[in-house]
């Protein structure tokens, strides 16, 4: 299901999800266009390794993983969810609230992912437990807002933000459950870091917003 717009107008000029979109459009197309070996020693330097936690303390990796990013599609996926659900956040949140939020969510989902997979030598790179706690936030915050979604082949359905959402994290669980003892069974995508990153958003989301929208 692919989320296209949410009902949820912005109240202020999003500048800080504007500025996390081009930060991670900027750093993209700074190895781009590199040869493949060079392109991987940039995911294995700053990607989130969860052995070199463990036996090399590279915590800096908790920060930088999230704003490298692997494909144009996994790129464009974690901008346009974030550019869809950000901009309301931000907005009860504040500038500089949000930015912290945002960072904190990131590294709080790296953390989820090195305590489910703490001896894996595979970098996790994207912004997608960031993402996922702006995501966090938009289900306990927004969780009537409708979300206009595609759903393939050719359905446009105006689910309610807590309907899309929830299913979102209903098939996170699903395959992080099914990695724990079926590897490789959905993918090789960082499930524990999205759903450790949807958490924190709303266990975190009362402590970010400005007091008069708590």
């Amino acid at each position: 299901m692919i989320p296209l717009r949410d009902s949820t107008k912005s109240e202020s000029f999003p500048i800080i999800t504007l500025i996390l979109i081009a930060i991670n459009i900027f750093i993209y197309f700074q190895y781009f266009f590199l040869d493949t070996i060079y392109v991987e020693q940039t995911f294995y330097r700053y990607g989130l390794i969860s052995a070199n936690l463990y036996y090399n303390n590279q915590f800096s990796t908790l920060f930088t993983y999230m704003f490298i990013h692997a494909t144009p599609m996994h790129l464009i996926a974690n901008i346009w969810i974030l550019w869809l659900f950000g901009d309301n956040i931000e907005d009860k949140m504040g500038k500089f609230n949000f930015l912290a939020f945002y960072i904190i969510c990131g590294i709080l989902a790296g953390i989820t992912h090195y305590l489910s997979d703490p001896n894996s030598y595979i970098p996790v790179v994207g912004a997608s437990g960031a993402v996922a706690g702006v995501m966090g936030a938009y289900f306990l915050k927004f969780r009537h807002a409708k979300v206009l979604t595609f759903v393939p082949p050719f359905f446009l359905f105006n689910f309610p933000a807590w309907i899309y959402l929830g299913f979102w994290i209903l098939t996170q669980l699903w395959c992080g459950a099914q990695e724990l003892f079926l590897q490789g069974a959905c993918g090789q995508i960082a499930f524990f870091a999205h759903i450790g990153g949807f958490i924190a958003g709303m266990i975190l989301l009362g402590l970010f917003l400005k007091p008069f929208n708590r």
